[in-house]
C-alpha cells in the first residue's frame, strides 16, 4: 500500500491534536474501510499478521528505534484479545506486554508516571500497555480520588513524557477501542454465562459501567488534549472484533512502515566463509 493510501486509510481513525472529540458521534459498529464483510475481513487481516511479523523482525534486527502501543477501553472492550490477535505470529522475544492495575504503595510513593517508564520498550522491542498512565486521568477523574487541578495537569506531564520517549526513539501510538454500552452488556452476559469466563467479570465492573457517561466524557477530554503529531491517539470502532484486529494492524504496520527499521549491513567479508 503506497504511503498516501495509508495515510488516508489511517486518517479514519486518527484524532489530529486540534480535533475535538465527542465519542458519541462515532459509532463503534462501524466497518469503513474494510476490505468486505466479516470474512473477507478476517482473510485479509491473516497476511497483515505475517506482515507484522516480519517488521518486528527488522526493528529488533536493527535495535536503534522501538515502538509502544498504548491500549486503552472500557471494560471489556477487547484489549486483551487484540493483543493475542495482533501479535499472534511475532517473536516473543521482541515484544514485551504491561498490564497496570491499581498501584502499589510504593508505586504510590513516587510521582504517577514512574511505574510507566520502567516498562518503556527498549531499542528493538514492541512495547504494548494494556492499560496505562492514561488511568490517571480517567478513575482519578471520575471517582474524584484527586482533586482536579491534579489530574488536570497531567495532560501536559504526559504530553512532555510521551515527547521524551520520541526523542529516545521511540515511537508512541494510543489506540482507544470504542465499543458501545450495549456490546458491552452483551460481553459481561457471555462471561456470566460461560463458566471458564466468569473469572473475568466483577461485581466491580457494574459500578463502573454506571458511570458510562462519565467515563466517555473523561475519555474524550483525554485523547483530545493528549493526542500530538508524534504520539497520535486513533479511535477504532470495535464492536466487531474482526474490523478491530485488522484496524489496528494497519495502524501498527503504517507507523512501522514510517519508521523504516532496517536489517544492519552484513560483516564484511561473511561471502567468504564456508561452513566445515
Amino acid at each position: 500500500m503506497a504511503n498516501e493510501e495509508t495515510s488516508k486509510l489511517l486518517n479514519r481513525w486518527r484524532i489530529s491534536p486540534d480535533d475535538s472529540v465527542d465519542l458519541a458521534k462515532i459509532d463503534p459498529r462501524s466497518n469503513d474501510g474494510a476490505p468486505g464483510d466479516k470474512d473477507e475481513t478476517r482473510l485479509a487481516t491473516e497476511p497483515l499478521v505475517v506482515e507484522l511479523a516480519e517488521m518486528q523482525n527488522r526493528l529488533w534486527a536493527e535495535s536503534k528505534q522501538s515502538l509502544l502501543l498504548v491500549l486503552q477501553a472500557m471494560d471489556a472492550g477487547g484489549k486483551d484479545g487484540t493483543v493475542r490477535k495482533v501479535f499472534s505470529g511475532v517473536n516473543p522475544q521482541g515484544v514485551r506486554v504491561a498490564s497496570f492495575k491499581a498501584p502499589t504503595a510504593e508505586e504510590l510513593a513516587h510521582d504517577f508516571l514512574w511505574r510507566i517508564h520502567q516498562h518503556t520498550p527498549a531499542h528493538g522491542e514492541i512495547g504494548v500497555f494494556n492499560r496505562s498512565h492514561y488511568e490517571d486521568v480517567l478513575i482519578v477523574r471520575v471517582d474524584e480520588i484527586v482533586p482536579e487541578p491534579v489530574w488536570r495537569a497531567r495532560y501536559e506531564q504526559i504530553r512532555h513524557f510521551e515527547q521524551a520517549l520520541g526523542h529516545a526513539g521511540t515511537r508512541v501510538v494510543k489506540v482507544f477501542l470504542h465499543i458501545s454500552k450495549e456490546e458491552q452488556k452483551a460481553r459481561f452476559q457471555s462471561r456470566l454465562d460461560t463458566p471458564e469466563k466468569r473469572w473475568k467479570f466483577s461485581a466491580a465492573d457494574l459500578a463502573v459501567r454506571a458511570k458510562w457517561d462519565q467515563y466517555q466524557q473523561a475519555y474524550a477530554d483525554a485523547i483530545a488534549k493528549t493526542s500530538t503529531d508524534d504520539a497520535p491517539w486513533y479511535v477504532v470502532p470495535a464492536d466487531r472484533k474482526w474490523y478491530r484486529d485488522w484496524a489496528v494492524l494497519q495502524i501498527l504496520l503504517g507507523t512501522l512502515k514510517d519508521m523504516d527499521p532496517r536489517y544492519p549491513d552484513e560483516e564484511p567479508g561473511l561471502q567468504h566463509v564456508v561452513i566445515d
